[in-house]
Parts: structure tokens; C-alpha cells; sequence
């Protein structure tokens, strides 16, 4: 199921508008793209199933890296993201959506003028009925 919620969590975002300004959206970081860029950078899954149904807690880790001087550059897409995340439709081929809930956010600034923001989630699936 974690595999299933990170193919279609990655779809989502990138048929999402608002994030078209980005220069990627990848399951991992991506090797040679130009920031802005989006992508898993981390997801660990547990059990969370019932008696009689199997099922998953997944924590996953977006991260964000980007050219900005400003602490706030990032912002607005930011929001964009949180937003789409949590409007992730509740029924896909191989699993479906129980919950999304936000838990940490993190922001950095690095070098060369890039700032990176991980925004971290917990999601809980059922194995399809």
C-alpha cells in the first residue's frame, strides 16, 4: 500500500495547477533539475489494520528546494502543496484513504541561495474492499 499511496500521491500533485511552476515532482529528489523541485524524502509505514481488514500508517516526507533570499519565499507554494495533500481523493486501485493529518514542517536555508521546507504527514490507508 505504501508504494500505491506514493505513486498516486506524486500524480496528484503534479496534475495540481498551482504547483506548475515547479520544475519537477518526483517520487525521490531528483538528480539534475533546476530548484523549484519537489519530492519524497522520506516515507517508513506500520501496521494500523483491523480484524478484518489490513491496513497502513504512513509517515511521508515532502521536501521542497528552492532559489530564495527570503525566509517567506516559499510561502505561497508551500500552501499550495499543504492544500493539495490534503484534498487527496479517498479511493485509489490499491488502496483507500482513511485520514490525512499534517504533523511538522521544517525550513532551511542552504547554499548557493537555496532554502529547503519538508512538510511531513501521517496517512492512514485500507487495503481495498
Amino acid at each position: 500500500m505504501e508504494n500505491d499511496l506514493r505513486a498516486a500521491l506524486i500524480a496528484w500533485l503534479a496534475a495540481d495547477p498551482a504547483l506548475a511552476g515547479l520544475n519537477a515532482i518526483e517520487e525521490e529528489a531528483p538528480l539534475s533539475v533546476t530548484p523549484p523541485w519537489l519530492g519524497i524524502a522520506a516515507s517508513a509505514s506500520t501496521d494500523w489494520g483491523t480484524k478484518d481488514r489490513p491496513g497502513r500508517e504512513v509517515r511521508i516526507a515532502l521536501e521542497l528546494e528552492s532559489y530564495t533570499d527570503l525566509t517567506a519565499g516559499d510561502a505561497s507554494m508551500l500552501g499550495a502543496i499543504e492544500r493539495r495533500v490534503l484534498d487527496l481523493p479517498p479511493f485509489h486501485p490499491g488502496f483507500e484513504l482513511a485520514s490525512i493529518r499534517f504533523l511538522r514542517a521544517r525550513s532551511e536555508a542552504r547554499s548557493d541561495n537555496r532554502r529547503a521546507a519538508l512538510l511531513e504527514y501521517r496517512i492512514r490507508l485500507f487495503a481495498p474492499l
